[in-house]
């Protein structure tokens, strides 16, 4: 049956992309992967571009582990011995000892009873919320929230919902005062490092007010965590935002094996029952495959790594990189959100501006993430930048010296 009609419809809609800035068009492909050597760090070659080599400050691999030799082992030597891929869904015969091991693994790293793994951190926040979420559960979230925890809010049915401004507490606190009595759940939801700006959750008062209210609902105040973008490569010892504000540990903790620990995947940890209770209830675990059992011996010594001397000297290294360049920043008069997560935004304000240096870092071998009007509002556009473990203090010089050539 032809579709031209919806052809056409579509076609209509993407050219609407387009005129707007919202596309995200052609996809960068990587075709090829030069190791760090002498002072520089990795170099990727990309698909019509010959032998031009890139840095990438554009990826969350922020440990580097993704070609850390015992990871990139681990996975080779599982794969050949178990097959490319699990061949089903966990409850039929998908399971297999690494991710169980994996599990556990993750589950005494972050001090929880439980954990479980996700083919992806996306599909592990819209399977954790969406079964939480009941007639009797307000959902309280903050504003900048990524979109994954946007997209579990619209696919649940809860008695209401409430965003407060971004990391507002006197907001968070209003929200739960105003549920009390009229829900029986209260599920707050927040990020722990924000990844477009690279701040992060003040979790400490989170967890502080979702205690100071707990009495009042009857099925308590949830907290969950998204730290996607900062376990592994935030706090002193890569635990995250939990670990770097000190705070109690929140009821769920979501985390992925696809940023700082450089493989694939996604999981939550938590208490034994909630652990088991999403077994039974979250449909994108139930239904789909897990990650390959390569991908978990992978993800199980890439978190061997973090936890060990030498994680704690890479962490001290991302750390030290990401001063330097937030210094040099500072001296050439780049306007950035200082702080100690990898992240690193460089505040152009500038749609037109933005454009062109993202042009100019591109055209002098640096990869780089533009967020300009209409997909941020009008002044606030930015370049985030991605400090890694990999990267080397000749990188970023050779960075900060391109765009201190741009700015004269």
């Amino acid at each position: 049956m032809p579709s031209d009609r919806l052809t056409e419809a579509l076609n209509r809609h993407l050219a609407e992309l387009d005129t707007s800035g919202t596309a995200k068009g052609a996809e960068t492909v990587v075709v090829g992967v030069k190791r760090a050597e002498g002072d520089r760090g990795p170099r990727f070659l990309l698909e019509g571009e010959g032998d031009t080599e890139f840095m990438r400050m554009n990826s969350n691999s922020y440990m580097g582990l993704g070609l850390h030799p015992s990871v990139m082992a681990a996975e080779e030597k599982t794969t050949a011995e178990f097959g490319a891929g699990p061949g089903a869904v966990r409850f039929i015969s998908g399971s297999y000892a690494a991710h169980v091991e994996l599990e556990e693994a993750l589950a005494a790293f972050h001090g929880r009873e439980a954990g479980m793994i996700f083919s992806s951190a996306y599909a592990a926040i819209v399977s954790t919320i969406t079964p939480l979420v009941t007639p009797d559960t307000v959902l309280i979230s903050d504003e900048l929230n990524h979109n994954c925890i946007i997209s579990a809010m619209k696919l649940s049915r809860p008695a209401g919902k409430a965003i407060y401004a971004h990391n507002d507490m006197a907001q968070l606190d209003a929200a739960l005062e105003k549920w009390k009595g009229k829900a029986k759940r209260a599920l707050v939801v927040t990020d722990g490092i924000f990844s477009m700006r690279g701040d992060h959750a003040p979790l400490d008062e989170v967890m502080a007010l979702c205690q100071k209210h707990d009495h009042a609902f009857e099925e308590n105040v949830v907290c969950l965590v998204d730290d996607s973008h900062g376990v592994g490569a935030f706090g002193h010892t890569g635990r995250g935002t939990e670990e770097y504000t000190k705070c109690a540990p929140a009821d769920l903790l979501v985390g992925t094996l696809g940023k700082a620990f450089g493989v694939n995947g996604g999981y939550v940890v938590g208490n034994e029952s909630m652990i088991r209770f999403f077994r039974e209830s979250s449909q994108m675990y139930i239904y789909s495959n897990p990650i390959t059992v390569g991908e978990a011996a992978a993800a199980l010594a890439a978190l061997r790594v973090v936890d060990s001397a030498e994680g704690a000297v890479l962490l001290e290294n991302l750390r030290g990189l990401t001063k330097r360049f937030e210094d040099g920043l500072s001296r050439i008069g780049v306007e950035t959100i200082p702080g100690d997560h990898p992240v690193v935004p460089l505040m152009i304000r500038d749609t037109a501006k933005t454009h062109d240096l993202v042009r100019h870092l591109y055209d002098n071998g640096v990869l780089v993430t533009g967020l300009a009007y209409p997909v941020v509002p009008r002044g606030d556009e930015e370049i985030r930048t991605q400090v890694n473990a990999d990267h080397t203090e000749a990188d970023i010089d050779r960075v900060l010296d391109i765009l201190e050539a741009y700015m004269a």
